[in-house]
């Protein structure tokens, strides 16, 4: 039906005349075509205004005039007044208000091109950064107000801190001081010593990295320098195997073919080497001291983001004429990569925080679970509830008196209703659960790197992963070999040996048979057609063309050699012992795509002398070319491409990981979207999406065409949208341009595909995606990935997860949780991520009930007593309530569990229901309410009701009975029995029971003893719990869980 309906809205006559008559005048010859093509995209681009992007089908029946805006102004479209203020504006206007006056103190200083003596910092005519890595959040004056604020920004904390600090005051002391402070500076003295564990941590980090030793080449010879001391205009040496301090310019290597190969995965993702040219001008001085008696300057674009292009310029001045050379990403060396093979000497443009690695890299945030969030929104509707009953009991008293010293009492005897053991219950359970997951014998090599959201492994809806050493192993399989009439699979490849035999045989025969005759060669070559058309004859051309036209390079490894010189490794033992390969990964087309395979088309075309030289010519004059250099070399090179012999297709398959396929399509039906963010190729993230089943086989596959401006976007946005249930392939460029004009209708279109694949990626745009997912979904994100190029995207995601693999630590040091391989994702997710969330939803809102029924009973308790601001149980009952009578209990149900783990992995479509947040909503809490509400009128009422003479009977009776009622309801809540809740049950029963001997001056001793006491006990609890019992029963007989099903 979306087919039928017309895509674009029908414009005026007049519109359309104008649109005619710029299009015929931009065709026409003469001086004006050009200003006219102008207008016409003006007038275009004007058009694209009143052409919106319609998301849905119901945007079709909106009236004509809204045809004529562009849905992202209606949509952006804010409401002001006092709505708006209360509604959120206040915050909006805050935030604006701090990030205005944190840009006046932190000004940032304007990026620009530089001009780079060789060899003399001291030429540069600005200040550049140190070239230092600074990863820590705090130093030591922010650390203590830093980590404070970071806690009590928080309403739950900060109102335990008002409380706190109010017992100071004599009038309104409650009672002991410990009884508030001790549970809150716990809670603090916890937070600073993590916070203060992992910034030592990091600080760590960051000195073994700026403490590596570089040498330092100056006039004196070479010195050795700290990496953060490497300057801006520095000649820097970096061996073989060691880091790229800082970002420079490629200016000599010990290799004599003038290039090295440089290892960007820390960088790009990229596992393959890339090939490096050092500047000719430098290359060819006849030794390393000449680079100080020339006089030579680099000239640099500004520090960008872009990690793939660079445009300078190297200019010799000494010379006659003086030497000019373009420069190009294939004489830059970035910070971060490693030397594959030589030893280099770079001059260093740019340091610090303006390195291509560290722009790309995004300040690390606190992170905060959805559990946490939801929690602070229930704190303050208590928070309002708290204060509604204490003006009720001050009006009901009033207002005798000095009622505002009564109503601020009133508010301190009912601060129960928000129980402070709340945050401690919740920081030991997340610790318990880190804990096991790092236990787990399923999952070996898990850890957990920040202990306070685990629960978020259980929210998640989007999951972007990266696709190097994340999804696939990077190790090639060759698998076919196709040359149009016949194909070759890997258990045929010994009849491509044979075919070789066949045509060298064939070959060699008639070699030597021209040369044994005296017949000249003409007469053979007449049957040559038929030899070359031949199936051996096609396989050897194929053959040859894949082994000569290649960019494997041989590396030679050094075996035991002891003070090599400066070029000793262009100079050693050449066998086959010590000779390896390394190939970058070759141009690829999509033809073998539905196959999964990394394919590669093979051609030949013979040129002749005078071909080649014109082609040469031309090729050299497009890389000097300071503008559009890419562009005009394409050119070149494509010229070349033309009336080609095809030879053969080839399919080279990327190994995929352990059991990538059964986890993706696990983590599918657990209703998870995924998204694949890579620096690599459009062609070979397309086939890896089919192998790993990302996208399956019958799905269609939209390739989003490359754009470069709105009118492109517009069009292509438009095409996309007639899709149906299709996989989206973009490239980071087209993406960045649709997210410029449509950000909001790209995102929309998006998050309705099944799969979404995004190739061509920087690192600070993998980073973006997660953010827009976040601000324009509102739902939970997580990122997977293995290479210091997916750091800013792990941690910008709710949850991030890092993978050690080939591409080193650096992400799964930086990331939330880090697993050894991807199939254990799995698992930490429907059952690890399932586990902790149903937990800590119990646990905070049993916590809540019990605080919630004791300020029951003092409410009822007030009442009854004309309203008197007095507490109902004072100094240790009220501790140990909240500790040693009922703590053990209810922190047992982070053993609790409502489905087992061989039934959560079997059904991962269970974990659908956790996204909802059911387990900790409105209703649930409202339940809980209700639930403490009654059971505390009941508790209280009973005790006055039974109690016959003394008033110290109505404390013994109601207390007794709210311990064991508290035990009961643990024993209700709990799904699945631990041996270990049992104890804690027992355990809790007989202290308080022990406990009863001891408390003279709240007890009557002889009372308790009595049969009276225990039948009066028995009778209020039963009266406080069975119906809760039998309504239990009754809802799991009636409407049963969809878990309990399974389980049955």
């Amino acid at each position: 039906m979306a087919e039928q309906i017309p895509l674009y809205p029908v414009r005026s006559a007049a519109a359309a005349a104008s649109c005619k008559r710029a299009a015929y005048s931009a065709a026409g010859p003469g001086p004006g075509a050009e200003r006219s093509s102008r207008y016409q995209l003006e007038d275009e681009s004007a058009h694209l205004d009143e052409m919106p992007l319609m998301m849905s089908e119901e945007g079709f029946e909106n009236d004509e005039s809204d045809y004529h805006k562009l849905p992202r102004a209606r949509i952006l479209r804010r409401k002001r007044g006092l709505e708006w203020f209360v509604c959120g504006g206040w915050k909006f206007l805050c935030t604006s208000c701090c990030d205005w006056l944190i840009n006046i103190c932190q000004r940032k200083k304007e990026l620009k091109a530089r001009t780079v003596w060789l060899g003399y910092p001291e030429k540069c005519e600005e200040k550049h950064p140190r070239n230092s890595i600074k990863n820590q959040k705090y130093n030591v004056f922010t650390f203590i107000p830093g980590v404070l604020y970071e806690q009590f920004k928080f309403f739950l904390n900060l109102y335990f801190l008002v409380v706190s600090c109010s017992q100071f005051v004599p009038a309104l002391k409650i009672g002991y001081l410990y009884t508030y402070w001790a549970p809150l500076g716990f809670v603090l003295a916890v937070t600073i010593m993590r916070e203060a564990i992992d910034e030592f941590r990091r600080f760590q980090r960051d000195k073994e990295v700026n403490s590596q030793l570089y040498s330092k080449l100056t006039v004196r010879g070479k010195v050795q320098v700290k990496s953060s001391d490497i300057q801006v205009g520095d000649l820097i040496i970096v061996e073989k195997n060691q880091r790229i301090p800082s970002d420079m310019v490629f200016l000599r290597t010990s290799e004599k073919a003038g290039s090295c190969f440089i290892r960007t995965d820390q960088l790009d993702g990229e596992t393959d080497w890339k090939l490096k040219v050092a500047v000719s001008c430098t290359q060819r001085l006849p030794a390393l001291g000449d680079l100080f008696s020339i006089n030579a300057y680099v000239y640099a674009q500004k520090p960008q983001l872009d990690i793939h292009s660079f445009e300078g310029t190297f200019t010799r001045e000494d010379s006659d004429p003086p030497i000019h050379e373009s420069l190009s990403i294939e004489n830059t060396l970035w910070a971060s990569t490693v030397v594959a093979s030589g030893t280099i000497i770079g001059v260093v443009i740019y340091t610090g925080k303006e390195t291509r690695s560290v722009m790309n890299t995004s300040n690390p945030k606190s992170k905060v679970g959805l559990l946490d969030l939801e929690l602070n929104q229930l704190t303050k509707a208590l928070f309002l509830a708290l204060v509604a009953l204490s003006v009720v009991m001050v009006t009901l008293q009033g207002f005798s008196g000095p009622w505002y010293r009564s109503l601020f009492r009133f508010l301190l005897l009912f601060s129960y209703i928000i129980p402070i053991s709340l945050r401690v219950n919740l920081d030991m359970g997340k610790a318990a659960y880190g804990w096991m997951i790092m236990k787990d014998e399923n999952i070996p090599g898990t850890v957990v790197r920040t202990s306070t959201i685990p629960e978020e492994l259980g929210r998640l809806v989007y999951l972007l992963t990266d696709k190097t050493g994340t999804l696939t192993r990077n190790e090639m399989v060759f698998k076919r070999l196709h040359l149009g009439t016949v194909s070759y699979g890997t258990d045929t490849m010994d009849e491509i040996q044979n075919q070789l035999m066949n045509s060298y045989s064939q070959t060699q025969s008639q070699t030597s048979g021209n040369n044994a005759s005296s017949t000249p060669p003409r007469k053979a070559q007449s049957s040559a057609p038929k030899v070359r058309k031949s199936v051996s004859s096609r396989v050897h051309e194929a053959v040859k063309a894949v082994a000569l036209c290649h960019n494997v390079t041989p590396v030679y490894e050094a075996r035991g050699a002891a003070g090599e010189t400066e070029f000793a490794e262009a100079d050693q033992d050449f066998s086959d012992d010590n000779r390896t390969y390394q190939a970058s990964s070759p141009d690829e087309c999509g033809n073998m795509a539905r196959e999964g395979l990394r394919t590669l088309v093979v051609a030949k075309r013979a040129l002749t002398d005078e071909q080649y030289q014109d082609f040469e010519n031309r090729y050299n004059q497009a890389k000097l070319s300071i503008h559009d250099r890419t562009l005009k070399v394409a050119a070149v090179v494509e010229s070349l491409e033309r009336e080609m012999e095809l030879l053969c297709l080839t399919g080279v398959e990327d190994q995929l990981q352990t059991d990538v396929r059964p986890t993706l399509e696990m983590l599918r039906n657990a209703g998870l979207k995924i998204w694949m963010l890579t620096g690599d190729k459009l062609e070979t993230a397309t086939c890896i999406a089919k192998s790993s089943h990302l996208v399956s086989r019958t799905q269609d596959t939209h390739v989003f065409r490359p754009v470069t401006s709105r009118g492109e976007a517009h069009l292509e946005l438009n095409a996309f949208r007639r899709k149906h249930d299709c996989a989206l392939v973009i490239s980071g460029d087209s993406l960045e341009v649709c997210l410029k004009y449509y950000e909001h209708e790209f995102v929309e279109l998006a998050c309705q595909c099944p799969a979404v694949v995004c190739c061509r990626c920087t690192p600070t745009q993998k980073a973006h995606i997660v953010r827009l997912l976040q601000q324009h979904t509102g739902r939970r994100t997580c990122a997977i990935g293995d290479g210091g190029n997916d750091v800013s995207m792990i941690q910008a995601a709710d949850c991030g997860i890092g993978i050690e693999g080939k591409e080193g630590r650096q992400a799964s040091l930086a990331a939330d949780f880090s697993v050894s391989q991807f199939k254990h994702i799995g698992r930490l997710l429907v059952v690890h991520g399932r586990s902790s969330y149903k937990r800590s939803a119990a646990l905070s809102q049993f916590v809540m009930h019990r605080g919630l029924i004791i300020s029951t009973m003092q409410a009822v308790f007030s009442s009854v007593f004309y309203f008197a601001s007095v507490p109902l149980y004072q100094g240790f009952l009220m501790v140990g309530y909240a500790t040693v009578y009922t703590m053990f209990p209810v922190f047992s149900l982070v053993l609790d569990q409502d489905v087992k783990p061989e039934m959560a992995m079997l059904y991962p479509e269970l974990y659908k229901d956790l996204t909802k947040g059911r387990s900790l909503s409105c209703k649930t809490f409202l339940v809980w309410v209700l639930i403490s509400i009654y059971q505390g009128g009941i508790l209280m009422f009973g005790a006055l009701v039974l109690f016959e003479s003394e008033f110290v009977h109505v404390v013994a009776i109601s207390f007794t009975a709210l311990v064991l009622t508290e035990l009961l309801m643990v024993a209700l809540t709990v799904r699945t029995w631990h041996w270990l809740m049992a104890v804690a049950e027992l355990l809790s029963l007989g202290c308080y029971v022990a406990s009863l001997a001891f408390l003279n001056q709240y007890f009557d001793v002889p009372f308790i003893m009595t049969v009276t006491f225990v039948w009066k006990v028995s009778a209020i609890t039963v009266v406080s719990c069975l119906p809760l019992y039998v309504l239990k029963y009754l809802k799991r007989k009636l409407s049963p869980p969809s878990y309990s099903k399974l389980s049955s």
